[in-house]
């Protein structure tokens, strides 16, 4: 693509103001932030400046000469069909399909599944460049009716609107000031549960670019047909403002399932409200001044707790209560002093979902050394019926209920960019048969091979790594690479595995993705100047760390302020990465900076990896000039 490093003593930077006068104190340590004024995104000297630095990248790339091939060839490889896995309400099947270049993938639905299918909604018509998205949505049981949210370039805050499904014309129903929210559906198909924020004062304001928190989640039930301001308050805790909150309702339609959230940490709290319980239903507490009356089953944020299933007052829960790699227990919400275990939690691998299925069946999902492996198990007693045959992947969803005979699974994998089963669970042992599957033109996935190594860390800790290359290839180190590892930090190995990478402990995953690297080149795989690391939002912040201790790349959207707790959806990630954890990390990347080091490897920018078909959700993903 040319080169731009070498070019960086000609380019005319736009100047960036330095107010020294921003200093904080983290543990003692000074930290100056003398470009604070650039937190403020609607300032008109933001504004310019970001116009300016636009300006001059758009200069810059104008004058690599292989930018136009480049986007002609990825622009082929992503111009391929693409299916999600389809879902059944009443009695339409409905799926999500792109055609390859569309912005947003397209709603169908369906009489039958091999009949013909029509569009049901369509993001694209809503915006002349494609950036009015989907964001969620609920189809009511009996199939009559969607409501949908949409987004905005982008933003957290959604609209919800309604349209009815047999003439697909759209319904009154606007809710405004939604974030973060589902929207589930009572069964007699009269409303839905979904979250907002109270709209904020002083009117309209640019939803989209402000970048103070959201406070004082809130549940409400919302009528068919009516106007917003008549829905019903179902809960609130101005006690608590930064808590947030989740309406579902269970498949059998009895109960509402309130779960409770104060950020990312996988804890919750969980009440209950037994819907025929309301003497005058939900709509009675329309002109009442209080809230709908949720059991407290679970008050404090000690475990996460999911329903998997219920049989009346008996639910089934998965749960990482002294289980960091995950469970199922069950109690009787009635009588919730016993509490038994249904399925153990296993010694290494982590139990990420369960579905019931088949009436009577679980269908479980492990993570076991970063690959998923399915099994069909009894949802009495937890038992073992049947392993279904996967390859090394990972399963991307599943789509069943408990009442399904037939479950549809995606996966993808290294090699295949998605493959949609067919699961026929009525036979003894399950038929399991490929129902659609992706194909990228030009790309033969025989001609690649998959390895998986364990790369030892600093502290001698086993990090597990995927290479993906040609086969037959030569380990010269000529290759050019990108590196994209699982480290400590996610939930590869349960919540042990992701506190390894947390707070003060977050030294782990730069030491880890440095073993990573130097695993590659001493191995032959590459060299330094021919490996490429990158990085968004949180795995931005581990770019960050590695250019100032070890390695040098490319940042895109990092997590990298201190004061990231006070912006918008970034308060979530507090426990993960502020007081202590960030603030004592920069602590130690200022010291580890300073003393300097001895194996420094740039990055460079390959000028074919988009022709080389770099396979999504790979760790290493390596393409072999």
């Amino acid at each position: 693509m040319g080169s731009v490093a070498g070019d960086a003593a000609r380019l005319a930077y736009p100047p960036a103001r330095r107010d020294d006068s921003v200093v904080d104190d983290y543990h003692g340590v000074q930290v100056p932030d003398p470009y604070r004024w650039l937190e403020d995104p609607d300032s008109e000297e933001t504004k310019d400046f970001v116009a300016k630095q636009a300006e001059l990248a758009e200069t810059v790339l104008a004058g690599c000469p292989d930018r136009e091939n480049l986007r002609r060839e990825v622009t082929r490889l992503f111009d391929h069909p693409r299916y999600a896995a389809p879902f059944r309400r009443g009695n339409k099947y409905f799926h999500f399909h792109n055609s390859g270049l569309q912005a947003q993938s397209v709603l169908y639905m369906q009489d039958e599944l091999d009949g013909k299918a029509e569009v049901l909604l369509d993001p694209n018509t809503l915006s002349k460049d494609g950036t009015v998205a989907l964001s969620t949505y609920s189809i009511s049981e009996d199939g009559d009716y969607i409501a949908y949210g949409l987004s905005e370039s982008g933003s957290d805050w959604v609209s919800i609107h309604v349209m009815n499904v047999t003439n697909q014309q759209p319904m009154p129903d606007k809710l405004s000031w939604v974030k973060f929210s589902s929207i589930s559906w009572t069964h007699d198909g009269k409303g839905f549960f979904y979250s907002r924020y109270p709209a904020p004062r002083g009117g309209e304001l640019d939803a989209g670019t402000e970048t103070n928190i959201n406070l004082n989640h809130q549940i409400y039930y919302h009528v068919l047909g009516t106007n917003q301001s008549e829905d019903i308050l179902c809960w609130k805790d101005p006690e608590h403002p930064k808590y947030s909150f989740g309406a579902s309702v269970t498949e059998d339609g009895k109960y509402i399932i309130l779960t409770v959230y104060e950020g990312c940490d996988p804890v919750n709290k969980l009440y209950y409200c037994e819907i025929s319980s309301l003497p005058q239903g939900i709509k009675g507490f329309r002109k009442r001044q209080e809230m709908l009356p949720f059991v407290k089953l679970i008050d404090n944020f000690d475990a996460q707790y999911q329903v998997v299933a219920n049989d009346g007052d008996e639910f089934t829960f998965l749960t990482n209560k002294s289980a960091p790699r995950n469970k199922l227990v069950r109690v009787n919400i009635k009588n919730p002093e016993l509490w038994t275990d249904v399925l153990p939690e296993h010694e290494k691998d982590v139990l990420e979902s369960a579905d019931a299925v088949n009436n009577n069946q679980l269908l479980v999902c492990y993570m076991s050394d970063v690959k998923h492996i399915l099994q069909l198990r009894d949802l009495r007693t937890g038992n073992l019926i049947h392993q279904l045959p996967l390859e090394i992947g990972s399963v991307s969803e599943i789509s069943c209920r408990r009442e399904d005979k037939e479950v549809f699974i995606g996966f993808t994998s290294f090699l295949s960019p998605g493959i949609i089963y067919r699961c026929n669970l009525a036979p003894a042992i399950p038929e399991m048969k490929m129902f659609r599957e992706i194909s990228v033109p030009g790309f033969d996935r025989t001609s690649f091979q998959v390895k998986q190594v364990f790369v030892p860390s600093k502290d001698g800790a086993r990090i597990p790594m995927f290479i993906m290359s040609k086969k037959d290839i030569n380990l010269d180190g000529s290759h050019p690479t990108l590196l994209y590892a699982n480290i400590r930090g996610g939930g590869e190995y349960g919540e042990e595995w992701h506190k390894a990478g947390a707070l003060a402990m977050k030294q782990n995953c730069f030491d880890d993705f440095a073993a990573c690297a130097e695993f590659l080149i001493s191995n032959g795989y590459t060299s330094s100047s021919r490996l490429c690391i990158e990085g968004g939002s949180n795995g931005g912040l581990l770019i960050a760390a590695s250019i100032n201790q070890v390695i040098c790349g490319l940042i895109s959207l990092g997590v990298l302020l201190l004061t990231l707790v006070l912006w918008t959806c970034s308060a979530f990630t507090s426990s993960q990465l502020v007081m202590p954890g960030l603030q004592t990390m920069v602590v130690q990347i200022r010291k580890k900076s300073s003393n300097g080091s001895s194996n420094i490897l740039p990055f460079i920018m390959c000028g074919d990896l988009g022709s080389k078909a770099l396979v999504a959700n790979a760790s290493i993903q390596q393409p072999c000039c």
